[in-house]
């Protein structure tokens, strides 16, 4: 298990009470992958640097896990298929 630090970036069409649904769905995506969530920080909504399918803003959320080499793949998979998920990204943290 490594640690990783896991930004993602939800659609702001989501409204703020399913905002915590939205983040519940990605913790789960960790979850199915046999890895943990340690930390979730939302930092809230703001204004992205560039559009982003036709979007302005969106809610940021910083989680950190740890979460095993091989479930990497299955993870990005289910981020890029969740709808409420317009960008994330994925880094490994140092020890």
């Amino acid at each position: 298990m490594r640690n990783y630090e896991l930004t993602v970036i939800v659609s702001p069409e989501v409204e703020e009470e399913a905002l915590e649904g939205a983040i519940d769905k990605v913790k789960q995506f960790v979850a199915a992958g046999g890895g943990q969530v340690t930390n979730v920080d939302i930092w809230g909504r703001r204004r992205l640097a560039y559009p982003i399918r036709k979007h302005l803003e969106g809610y940021y959320a910083v989680i950190q896990a740890q979460i095993s080499q091989e479930a990497l793949p299955e993870l990005e998979r289910n981020l890029k298929l969740s709808e409420d998920v317009i960008r994330y990204l994925l880094v490994r943290l140092d020890a």
